[in-house]
């Protein structure tokens, strides 16, 4: 009984986290379309980093423009996997990170997945100007962050006899 009782409180503060996560995502995206739509960028750091609004039609770097259906099932795909992903995750706090990981990235998915399906495109506001990188969002910010930690976790935190719970493909 204990085991459910605590299997329950995970997942409900994951959710909740998740929800948090997505709300904050949304908020930032609503901000940048009510101050920087059809306005000049904002400069926070001349030469280094500005707010800029972007509506992307593509994926990162512009890339495969107007595929909204294809980056829709991608999203709902990443969601379901990771999903899986999240209940194989050994309980303990050495594995928190890992589940960290994992509603980053459901909530980066699911954060972009509602502008393409509300917009049919993605608000992006972020620029690094100082290397002239993509403008991107709040939502790209959880999943490049989860993925780095991610491998940095499998990389060289965890011990390799920790990790056999990650081959649920076999």
């Amino acid at each position: 009984m204990k085991g459910s009782i605590f299997q329950v409180k995970n997942y409900l503060s994951a959710i909740v986290c998740f929800i948090a996560a997505v709300f904050f995502d949304q908020l930032t995206k609503h901000l940048s379309v009510i101050h920087l739509k059809g306005q000049k960028e904002i400069v926070l750091i001349s030469g280094v980093f500005e707010l800029r609004y972007l509506e992307n039609r593509g994926a990162a770097f512009g890339l495969f423009q107007n595929r909204q259906i294809f980056f829709m099932i991608g999203a709902v795909a990443i969601f379901l996997v990771i999903g899986i992903f999240y209940r194989k995750i050994p309980r303990g706090r050495r594995f928190f990170p890992m589940k960290v990981c994992a509603v980053l990235i459901c909530a980066g998915a699911v954060g972009n997945l509602i502008d393409r399906i509300r917009f049919q495109y993605v608000v992006d506001f972020l620029y690094f100007s100082l290397i002239d990188f993509p403008i991107f969002n709040v939502a790209d910010c959880y999943v490049v962050i989860a993925c780095f930690l991610f491998a940095y976790l499998i990389l060289f935190f965890y011990k390799e006899d920790e990790l056999d719970w990650f081959a649920f493909f076999k």
